[in-house]
């Protein structure tokens, strides 16, 4: 049969050939069918993704395909692909041969970028198509929908669709027909509305018990208000076009069986508001400890790997306490492995261990320092970041463009000195080995849509692919840290975080720490300051009301002419006053208006800002300090020596913060991290 096969005188459907695999074909099918093919193969992608199972397994598929429909490599196909494709059995083999013939440019340009806008992603749904999902047996009220959801579709958007012929299809009408059979109008009785709701009100789930069986349990429906919303909605709407199109809707034109009163979910939004306080009442005061558990994670998942490196094939090595063993051979193109054997025979894979780690950790800084959503985190590019000059003094200010998303509202928002170590250490993992960010398409999960191809940020490779990393694996990773770090609950239970909690704790943090409201709201984007109110782990009426006397307080304590119009001089006078912060050693850091405290003994002053570069001047005043100190003292001036003495601690104490910013920058977590400017993805003047 090999023979025959080779041969190309029978040719067996890929269903027989998946179901029937043979480590012999492949070989025989390169040397005898098509070699120069397969050797154009392995100068596609990178040397690291032709080695490996997953390269084996895409060989095999091709070699499958030539078999099934003959030809030569380069004439396969998009169909041919996707033909194997649906045969199952190793799609990650296929996928990646669809990757290399992608690259060696033989498939048609407007095939898709990657096989897996077929296998996972279903795209939008009409109208149609989301309520038969159901399977409504009274047609015309199934029609009835469907018209309905057509004419609201132009003023919303996909998730909002789906939501609601969720709610009309299956909450409603569906549960209708499953306990009042041969339902066929919406002119209910009261006895089969009471019903409903009274159904409604409550919901059947699987739910696994502390005994590790799964049984189905009935727990209350917190959106039942919201449901009951919008199958009011469809009665009214219904109602008021009856009188614009009296044929099309008057005949389906009844009482709404839901009054207004029931719509309210006021007592649910005040019980959500409840839970989410505690929530992050709980998580505010261990965010420290869950930070340093990150970084702790990163370093020993580095540490493993980096001496899993040094290690021989097939040797034994410790470290941190721990003993694993190498194994004996590797396939990966640079010879190294990335995994062993602990002392309990567990295979450890200490690259996605590492992999994981990082992206946990960075995900968690990023969230709590800017308190973005977690889709705006996925959809972070290169371009997000941005340098922007000052006119008038010439300084770049970092910034961090956040696309819109809930709001529609795009945003910016000043990178912090801590931000910008995590923003380049994450562009520094996702460019290629040729110095940029690869440009992929990512899928939108709400809209049922793909974006156009962009530099994201939380993208990595798999199978040979550049894919954006998933939600999944997002939360996966912000809970190996939490794992890592012990941090338990009040019931002793292990505490959990979701991406959102970052955002109401930062948030809350800053609203505590006297960040105006109405500041906090344009940072996280709401549109109303109620939102951010109820984000704010505090009593909105006290923090709204001390605000408020915060103001008139301090108006009532200043000048009246404070609040006047600036005239061009002062407004040129402010500018200047940041030009001539600048002195010899460092930068002046006090506030406009002010004077120096301590009589321009700017060793002793807190707020003299110093960097890396000032510190040989620092050391010099230093040894100088000393030297007048030891002269003081064999004169006897013991006046001199205790001034002297405090401006010597200062120095010391300048020079400890100097050094402790340069290791923290040259640890583990920054090996290679570049400056902003250098990972910045424009300039903006």
């Amino acid at each position: 049969m090999l023979a025959l096969l080779c041969a190309d005188v029978v040719r067996p459907d890929l269903p027989w050939l998946v179901s029937n695999p043979s480590r012999f074909l492949r070989p025989a099918v390169q040397a005898t069918r098509d070699p120069e093919g397969f050797a154009r193969l392995e100068t596609a992608g990178p040397p690291a993704d032709q080695q490996g199972r997953h390269a084996s397994e895409a060989r095999k598929a091709i070699a499958q395909i030539l078999v099934a429909f003959g030809g030569r490599i380069e004439d396969i196909t998009v169909g041919d692909c996707l033909a194997r494709l649906q045969c199952g059995s190793e799609s990650r083999g296929i996928r990646l041969a669809y990757v290399w013939l992608r690259d060696l440019g033989q498939l048609a340009p407007d095939g898709p970028a990657t096989l897996l806008t077929i296998v996972n992603r279903s795209g939008q749904v009409g109208p149609a198509g989301l309520v038969d999902r159901y399977n409504l047996q009274c047609g015309p009220v199934r029609d009835l929908i469907v018209d309905y959801l057509t004419e609201r579709q132009p003023n919303l958007d996909y998730s909002s669709l789906r939501g609601l012929s969720t709610v009309l299809a299956s909450n409603f009408w569906a549960d209708l027909e499953r306990h009042h059979p041969g339902t066929d109008s919406l002119r209910l009785s009261a006895e089969t509305s009471t019903a409903w709701k009274a159904r409604l009100a409550s919901k059947t789930i699987r739910k696994r018990q502390p005994n590790g069986v799964v049984a189905e349990v009935t727990e209350p429906r917190a959106h039942a208000s919201i449901i009951k919303q919008g199958v009011r909605a469809f009665y009214l709407d219904i109602a008021h076009w009856a009188l614009d199109e009296p044929e099309r809707w008057g005949l389906w034109a009844a009482p709404s069986p839901i009054s207004d009163g029931e719509c309210s979910h006021k007592k649910a939004e005040q019980q959500q508001k409840s839970w989410a306080d505690q929530r992050i009442r709980e998580r505010l005061p261990v965010l420290p400890a869950l930070v340093r558990a990150a970084n702790r994670q990163l370093k020993e998942a580095r540490a493993r790997l980096d001496a899993l490196s040094l290690a021989p094939l097939g040797a034994t090595f410790t470290v941190l306490d721990e003993t694993f063993t190498a194994p004996m051979s590797t396939q990966r193109s640079d010879g190294r492995p990335r995994t062993a054997v602990d002392a309990n025979g567990q295979r450890r894979d200490f690259g996605t261990e590492e992999k994981r780690a990082f992206w946990g950790w960075a995900t968690i800084e990023i969230l709590r320092h800017t308190g973005i959503r977690i889709e705006e985190l996925r959809e972070l590019g290169h371009h997000s970041i941005i340098s922007y000059r000052l006119p008038s003094t010439g300084d770049i200010v970092p910034l961090l463009q956040i696309a819109p998303s809930k709001t529609d509202q795009e945003r910016l928002l000043l990178v912090t000195p801590e931000l910008a170590d995590v923003l380049s250490a994450v562009v520094s993992r996702v460019r290629n080995e040729r110095g940029v960010i690869p440009s992929i398409s990512s899928y939108d999960q709400h809209e049922r849509t793909w974006n156009p191809p962009m530099p994201l940020l939380y993208q990595w490779r798999v199978t040979g692919e550049d894919r954006r990393i998933a939600e999944t694996t997002i939360r996966r990773s912000i809970n190996g840290a939490l794992k890592a770090s012990g941090i338990v609950d009040s019931s002793g239970n292990p505490l959990r975080f979701m991406p959102h909690d970052f955002r109401r704790i930062f948030i809350t943090d800053a609203i505590l720490n006297g960040l105006p409201p109405h500041i906090a709201q344009v940072i996280a984007g709401h549109a109303d300051i109620n939102t951010t109110m109820g984000y704010a782990a505090i009593y909105p009426v006290e923090a709204i009301e001390a605000h408020r006397s915060f103001i008139a307080r301090r108006r009532s304590l200043r000048p009246s002419e404070e609040y006047r119009a600036v005239t061009p001089e002062e407004w040129q006078d402010f500018l200047g006053h940041f030009e001539r912060r600048k002195l010899a050693l460092g930068e002046c850091g006090r506030a406009y208006g002010t004077d120096c405290i301590h009589e321009h003994a700017c060793v002793r002053c807190p707020v003299l800002v110093m960097s890396a570069s000032d510190r040989p001047r620092l050391v010099e005043i230093r040894d100088n300090l000393s030297e007048r100190i030891a002269e003081a003292e064999r004169e006897g001036w013991l006046g001199e020596v205790e001034g002297l003495s405090v401006s010597l601690d200062a120095a010391d104490q300048k020079i400890s913060q100097l050094d402790e910013r340069d290791e923290r920058k040259t640890s583990p977590v920054f090996i290679g991290v570049p400056t902003f400017e250098r990972i910045t993805g424009r300039t903006i003047r």
